[in-house]
């Protein structure tokens, strides 16, 4: 069997608050199709305090997929969408041949908790236009101590109305108790298990907060225990068919893509539109291999 792994976050700071970024990492570069995972918070803001402030950028080549799990955040788009995502909905927010968006935390608001992922689309997809779509209802439910989400997917009897280009899941998790839980798996998907709060031991190994646990393709079950509270995302997904490059906002397959991408949007070209906002626009940088 292929060996697990175990990825720890690296910590930055994106538009004011702290993130813990598991992917892309050196020790893994996606998940499936998910091919950027970033733990967003827990922040909380003082009074006066701009928190999340995310100026104008472009994207190219994949989904923005935010999962917000406390506080508001403020989506504008080149498409002319403005909508306040809250807890327990979903923004996904399609590129294609390309689009541009701000995000920041509205004045009202003093906090943010949020995972951020970004989805890969496949060669078929890349040039489809853009889109956004918002999902404020999701399946909910509990089961022997265990409140579940389901942002993406299928899991046992329940299916997410979330778009997909590929198979994925996405599958939010609390245990309520001190626990051990037996979830079955799909052979043909590699999975990801993030832990948000709390720990998670997996196969002898245990798992803390902003640490995630690889699991290879091959299996059908894992057996899980979580400590009491244990809050957790599994991600899982078929692995990517073939190699992508990742630069700034941009995800391609070819370095050409990128180097148009980033052309594109310093010389301020229609294709990726603009938007009202406030907020300063962002310069993509020029890539190691042009520079």
């Amino acid at each position: 069997m292929k060996k697990k792994k175990k990825i720890t976050a690296n910590i930055k700071d994106v538009g004011g608050i702290p993130v813990a970024r598991l992917l892309p990492t050196a020790q893994r570069r996606s998940i499936g199709a998910w091919c950027f995972l970033d733990h967003a918070g827990p922040a909380v803001f003082a009074e006066g305090e701009a928190g999340l402030q995310v100026g104008a950028h472009p994207h190219i080549g994949l989904q923005t997929f935010t999962w917000m799990l406390a506080g508001e955040v403020l989506h504008k788009d080149s498409l002319g969408n403005e909508l306040l995502i809250r807890k327990h909905q979903v923004n996904l927010m399609t590129a294609g041949r390309g689009i541009s968006h701000t995000e920041q935390t509205p004045a009202h608001s003093r906090e943010v908790h949020a995972v951020q992922l970004w989805i890969a689309l496949p060669e078929s997809a890349r040039e489809v236009a853009p889109a956004f779509v918002h999902y404020p209802d999701l399946p909910m439910w509990s089961e022997q101590g265990v409140d579940y989400v389901l942002t993406t997917g299928q899991f046992g009897a329940y299916s997410a109305p979330t778009q997909q280009y590929s198979p994925l899941l996405g599958l939010d998790m609390i245990f309520k108790t001190e626990q051990a839980q037996r979830i079955t798996l799909r052979a043909d998907f590699e999975y990801g298990f993030l832990v948000l709060k709390g720990s998670l031991l997996i196969e002898g190994v245990r798992y803390e907060a902003d640490e995630l646990a690889y699991l290879p393709t091959g299996q059908t079950e894992v057996m899980v225990q979580a400590s009491v509270d244990s809050h957790v995302m599994l991600l899982g997904g078929v692995p990517l068919a073939r190699e992508i490059i990742i630069w700034w906002n941009f995800v391609g397959t070819q370095r050409t893509q990128i180097d148009q991408a980033v052309a594109d949007w310093n010389a301020l070209s229609p294709r990726f539109g603009s938007i009202d906002t406030e907020l300063k626009r962002l310069v993509a940088p020029v890539p190691p291999w042009s520079a």
